[in-house]
């Protein structure tokens, strides 16, 4: 049976495109080669309990907001979605304490009340933030005004950006404290990834009472509803090319699948991997992929408490041992670049909280020397490695979490190596490919590829996080129906 699109691989990406493509009309095939769907939005389970991998809160989910509409069309919006305290991410850095709140004017009024001088700059950033996160859609309005502005922004440093504008670098750290969702690194971060992966949790912030299953069995219900398939455990390893076209995916199992159009959810690299033996694929686009820098990963803590030991906070806690977050983000030691806590909503009624998360930078210098290692095989090294990082993790959330350590039920730890297991992401990235203000042309990847019916989709293209891979996935299914049919479908049909 040939199919209209086969997407290789269910992460959000993946899901989004098949959940759009579907129900506008299309045959549509998700092949995924674990055993469950949902790349780093999957979750899994250890003595009856769920513990996420890649998600813990996303913005931008009121009415008018930046993923309202997007998250509405995707039927998620009905899911058991929390809002988070108005100071909904709190960050101490040394002795101090700073608060991001929600809403364009109460973020920038209670952070001018620290830095007084800096009010007219403070509310310069937050228009900024607003225009940054109308233009993700805009991009995809036929009909909107086409404006270099973005572009200026890719071409721009962040870090460069924040030091001259503000000319403080304690307030630079308050607006940087909380940007553990994206790799701060001051000679390469464009200013439009800095300003995107912060801007929606300003508008609004939001957990679900549950864990990132949620969305993929959603999404995936979606899918079949529609009239989509999604088959697990069906590794694609050769995307075959028949007549000047791909025609087939043909997978681990020998099972090959014939479409139309295939879209690849995997790292951009991967997707070469795919087509290696295909002339299709020019060697130029090969060596550019090949270039590219991944971001680096994050280690986690995941902790399940005693109960009734840790009253729930409905907020995120960053901690940095001492001033400088743009330094940190290049540490190699244990909890070095920082740190989030993150509470798990609790059942309905329960005031305690009965899982944390705590999350670090990884580089993949620290784990690459058991990459070739399978998983339960590394060795007491890697056990005490991990131990090591645990255990920083811990002393530093006692900072503003006194006594944690005494309230831990079960504890389970994953590093980069862990990610690139069970998502397939090079490196274990945590972002996907790094973005460059110095060479974005190289850097920002397009949907479409050299091989006129093989798309890319993906944190690794545009935008990463949650808001962003659903976005880059709206484009994806741009290029393959038009700007027109994605726009009208999504953000101008009736409520």
């Amino acid at each position: 049976m040939k199919r209209d699109v086969v997407i290789i691989g269910s992460g959000l990406g993946g899901l989004v495109c098949a959940f759009v493509l579907s129900r506008m009309g299309r045959s549509v095939l998700v092949l995924e080669k674990e055993r469950q769907p949902g790349g780093c939005l999957q979750s899994y389970r250890r003595r009856g309990w769920n513990f996420d991998t890649g998600f813990h809160y996303v913005g931008g989910l009121a009415e008018g907001q930046s993923l309202h509409a997007a998250f509405d069309y995707l039927g998620l919006l009905s899911l058991p979605w929390h809002r988070l305290d108005p100071a909904s991410e709190r960050i101490r850095i040394g002795e101090r304490m700073f608060s991001l709140m929600q809403g364009y004017e109460a973020f920038a009024d209670t952070l001018s009340a620290q830095f007084p001088s800096q009010r007219k700059a403070l509310s310069e950033y937050v228009a900024l933030l607003a225009q940054t996160n109308r233009s993700s859609a805009d991009v995809l309005n036929p009909r909107a005004e086409v404006t270099d502005w973005g572009t200026s922004l890719w071409g721009t440093g962040a870090y460069a950006y924040l030091m001259n504008t503000f000319h403080d670098a304690e307030l630079v750290d308050a607006l940087s404290g909380a940007s553990l969702k994206m790799e701060l690194k001051r000679d390469s971060l464009p200013l439009f990834t800095f300003l995107h992966g912060n801007g929606s949790y300003v508008e609004s912030s939001w957990r679900l009472r549950g864990d990132g299953s949620l969305l993929v069995d959603a999404l995936v219900r979606g899918i079949r509803s529609q009239g989509g398939e999604v088959l697990c455990g069906s590794e694609v390893t050769k995307l075959s090319e028949a007549n000047g076209r791909l025609a087939y995916a043909c997978c681990a199992n020998g099972e090959c699948y014939e479409a139309d159009t295939f879209i690849c959810d995997a790292h951009p690299a991967v997707a070469c991997r795919l087509v290696e033996q295909s002339r299709l694929l020019r060697n130029v686009y090969r060596s550019r992929i090949a270039r590219l820098e991944n971001t680096s990963g994050m280690f986690t803590l995941a902790l399940r408490l005693k109960p009734r030991t840790f009253p729930y906070v409905n907020w995120n806690q960053y901690i940095y041992r001492e001033p400088g977050v743009w330094s940190a983000a290049d540490a190699e030691v244990p909890a070095g670049g920082g740190l989030m806590v993150s509470c798990r909503v609790p059942q309905e009624g329960n005031a305690y909280a009965e899982q944390i998360d705590l999350l670090t930078p990884m580089p993949w210098s620290v784990c690459r020397m058991w990459q070739d290692t399978e998983p339960g095989r590394r060795g007491e090294a890697y056990a005490a490695m991990k131990a090591d990082w645990a255990e920083a993790c811990l002393t530093l959330a006692e900072e503003c979490f006194p006594g944690l350590r005494s309230m831990i039920a079960e504890q389970y730890t994953s590093t980069p190596l862990t990610y690139a297991h069970y998502t397939y992401s090079p490196q274990g990235s945590a972002y996907g490919v790094r973005k460059d203000f110095r060479n974005p042309l190289q850097t920002v990847l397009s949907a479409r590829t050299p091989i006129p019916n093989l798309l890319l989709t993906g944190q690794s293209l545009m935008l990463h996080g949650l808001q962003g891979v659903t976005m880059t996935a709206l484009f994806t299914c741009a290029a393959l129906v038009g700007k027109e049919k994605v726009w009208s479908e999504v953000f101008l049909r009736e409520p």
